[in-house]
């Protein structure tokens, strides 16, 4: 009843929105949840959303790339995703996640991995070092950029300044390198840290980088993105300082990565899944960080997304919490199709996990918009260790 309501209230603007766009611009193809098709429909208009087909639980979608920023508003106020939709490249693209998403099971299990928990000494030695006060300092810089639009200045330079600061983390160790990857339809490049193993086996620690706010003129929007998903990017960081800190050595090869272009289809995330399944890299998991700040609820913690994640790498998750984390509970909830980066590599065939904030009920009403300052998360990153301590301990289990 809540989420009909917000929908209604947003009809208006949206319709209006829908009459501004006049003449079709540039179109894209895009695939989404079929269970979003009608409100898309109603609320977009159709004359810039036009159906091609359906298979299993997705839609194949010709939309006008000035109708995007309504979707996303639509995916986040209606159906509470951060992402939402796939968007491709061209056609043959979104065939092929159609065809992936008919034939590739959403709880893939990696027989070669080993979810056993026995590193406890090693893993409490590590956790017992992860700041909430450095987690906060990082959100705060990253908020202060104007926005960090995936079209906008300020999002490349967000993207750079990332990577400097993880470089300066890094420059004492001889296997840790920084890189930017580049996409063909994202200005802004994706962040990878690579901490190299004595395997070649990954272990993808991701999140994205980019912000959203506003319909129009998104480049000069003020979008600090403190939640969604500074928060994301400042846990991952503090991971990597923690684990540099303790001088650790992995056998596999760990990959830390802030995506790009997450809040217009997950183009970060899906450019680099793809390109490491092209390149039939082996992946012992994948674990996402989107938004980590926000404690919805006062008797939940961390809350596990089921859909489109691997089951049984979502147990393995389970036990780490009880296990490391004193007194934080958690429970399950579901997110929805293409709902964040995890979903690029589930469609892939790798296994992903998604620990999030809160429950969808109690998510956070701010993000995508100016509101989303760290003063929404009592001006403190105290929720957000938690995620840091359970990524440390996933890290460092699924290594050995």
């Amino acid at each position: 009843m809540q989420a009909r309501k917000v929908a209604l209230s947003l009809l208006p603007l949206l319709l209006l929105f829908s009459t501004a766009i006049g003449s079709p611009g540039q179109e894209f193809w895009i695939t989404i949840g079929k269970e979003t098709l009608d409100s898309s429909m109603k609320q977009i208009g159709l004359a810039h959303f036009n159906v091609e087909k359906a298979v299993g639980d997705a839609a194949l979608v010709k939309i006008n790339e000035e109708a995007l920023p309504a979707l996303s508003k639509l995916m986040h106020h209606e159906f509470k995703r951060c992402g939402g939709y796939f968007r491709h490249n061209s056609y043959e693209d979104a065939l092929e996640t159609l065809a992936l998403n008919r034939s590739v099971p959403h709880t893939i299990n990696k027989e070669f991995v080993d979810y056993s928990i026995n590193s406890q000494l090693l893993v409490k030695s590590i956790i017992q070092n992860v700041r909430a006060v450095s987690i906060e300092g990082m959100i705060r810089q990253l908020a202060n950029f104007k926005n960090r639009y995936y079209k906008s200045k300020h999002g490349i330079n967000a993207a750079n300044w990332v990577a400097d600061f993880w470089r300066n983390l890094a420059k004492e160790r001889s296997d840790t390198k920084v890189e930017l990857f580049e996409h063909s339809q994202s200005p802004q490049p994706s962040v990878i840290l690579t901490i190299k193993g004595r395997s070649d086996e990954l272990i993808i620690i991701g999140g994205h980088l980019d912000s959203i706010a506003g319909w129009w003129n998104r480049s000069n929007a003020k979008s600090p993105g403190a939640d969604d998903n500074a928060s994301g990017i400042a846990t991952m960081t503090e991971v990597i300082r923690v684990l540099l800190q303790r001088d650790f050595v992995p056998e596999k090869t760990i990959k830390f990565i802030a995506y790009a272009a997450e809040e217009v289809g997950l183009i970060g995330s899906q450019d680099i899944a793809r390109f490491y399944s092209d390149n039939s890299e082996v992946v012992a998991g994948v674990l996402q960080l989107d938004m980590t700040n926000y404690k919805g609820s006062d008797s939940l913690d961390i809350v596990l997304i089921s859909d489109y994640t691997n089951a049984i790498q979502n147990e393995f998750l389970g036990k780490l919490i009880t296990t490391y984390l004193d007194g934080v509970k958690w429970e399950y909830d579901k997110c929805g199709y293409a709902c964040s980066d995890h979903s690029s590599w589930t469609k892939v065939g790798y296994p992903a996990s998604f620990p999030f904030e809160s429950k969808k009920r109690d998510m956070n009403g701010n993000i995508h918009t100016a509101r989303d300052t760290i003063d929404v998360s009592d001006g403190n990153a105290l929720h957000a260790a938690k995620f840091a301590q359970l990524a440390v301990a996933f890290v460092v289990e699924l290594d050995r």
